[in-house]
């Protein structure tokens, strides 16, 4: 069979062949910790499941407007204006099938044959293939510590030229954590709407922040693309529901594309949704992202013990990013036999870019804190044992 050029320049997740054999192992009795998963471990918020089952039962389970259902867009807006003291009209709002259809909209929108669009290295790895998808060119652009890893102002004057048509950014960041300052954030909004280029601002781990809260992009202009999603805050992953803020001249068409694409979001998560955002589940919500950080204070102080190095401390997500040159030069094969020998799940850089993967590694801590102090003797066990790969 024939398949496009486009689909064959999509890559896979290289972390699909840990998991793979992270599962054959499983098979096989052994004990494994996933540390390469970027999913909370918690279950669906009670209140959530609670209106998913009540609406489930009631049978009316039919499409709703392809824009989403009017309640969930105005709880949407009003979660802005308390959390963000934000005013965005629900009608800017689309309801989408998680996170990567609000990503889609966006690129269908925006993109033609040839654009170029700066994405930050490392970073989350559909961002690339979102941009191929619809014809893109995506630039990888290297960032550091000395910006947090993050692109700011001047790196993207720098990376500019005449085929750039925008820039996408994460914010808390996957893999780092992240997370951009409100003076920065504002000036990148501001140098590319000089330019009268497009940001895409994804939003998605808004909410678990261990520091200071993340600033939405929508503080600092009102003609910038935000997605944002019910997966990772909200503890909502497997139902699949996520949405795009779009300026006011991109509705019509926005939604002509969610017409066509997906019809609308699945109605059951819609529904379950709504729950999202009444008080007694912020608390919930609260109390879990207090758990995430004792999790990440835990995991990085005993990693750098062990002998990693964190250049940034991850302010939210619920991701470590950490340099393992001092063990090996091939972090894939790292993560490999670290899998091997002591059941331990890790994700490899080559996932998130170019810059530096070999020497980096990607450690999730969305387990358990029993399970993250496990995970930790047998990572500490195995590099005193020299089982890292140093070719």
């Amino acid at each position: 069979m024939a398949i496009s050029k486009r689909v064959a320049g999509i890559q896979p997740f290289y972390v699909m062949d840990i998991l793979s054999r992270a599962k054959a192992l499983e098979r096989q009795g052994r004990d494994v910790i996933h540390l390469e998963i970027g999913e909370p471990d918690f279950p669906t918020p009670p209140l959530v499941a609670q209106y998913a089952t009540d609406f489930v039962r009631r049978g009316e389970i039919r499409y709703t407007p392809a824009a989403g259902l009017a309640e969930l867009r105005q709880a949407i807006a009003k979660h802005y204006r308390d959390r963000y003291g934000v005013q965005v009209e629900s009608e800017r709002i689309f309801i989408t099938p998680g996170a990567s259809g609000g990503f889609l909209l966006a690129m269908a929108l925006l993109l033609d044959e040839g654009d170029k669009v700066l994405l930050e290295d490392p970073g989350y790895p559909c961002y690339s293939n979102f941009v191929r998808l619809f014809g893109g060119i995506p630039s990888l652009v290297p960032v550091g510590a000395s910006t947090r890893f993050h692109l700011n102002s001047e790196i993207l004057s720098a990376t500019w030229d005449h085929r750039t048509k925008g820039a996408v950014i994460a914010s808390p960041s996957n893999p780092t954590g992240a997370v951009l300052r409100p003076d920065e954030l504002k000036a990148l909004v501001e140098e590319l709407e000089r330019r009268s280029a497009f940001l895409i601002s994804d939003e998605i781990y808004h909410g678990l922040e261990y520091d200071e809260p993340s600033p939405t992009a929508l503080a600092f202009s009102d003609r910038v693309f935000v997605v944002n999603s019910f997966s990772k805050y909200f503890g909502m992953t497997g139902w699949r529901v996520g949405w795009l803020v779009v300026p006011a001249d991109g509705i019509d068409n926005v939604e002509k594309l969610a017409q066509n694409l997906f019809i609308s979001a699945p109605a059951p998560s819609q529904y379950a949704a709504l729950a999202s955002f009444m008080e007694m589940n912020l608390q919930e919500l609260e109390q879990r992202r207090r758990v995430f950080q004792e999790r990440r204070d835990f995991l990085c102080d005993h990693l750098q013990k062990i002998g990693f190095s964190i250049k940034t401390i991850p302010s939210g997500a619920f991701y470590v990013y950490a340099d393992c040159s001092r063990f090996t030069s091939n972090s894939f094969d790292f993560a490999l036999s670290l899998l091997e020998e002591t059941g331990v799940a890790v994700t490899p850089g080559k996932d998130f870019g170019k810059n530096a993967p070999e020497s980096h590694l990607r450690f999730s801590y969305a387990v358990t804190l029993d399970r993250l102090a496990a995970a930790v003797e047998r990572i500490k066990s195995f590099t005193q044992r020299g089982l890292g790969v140093r070719r």
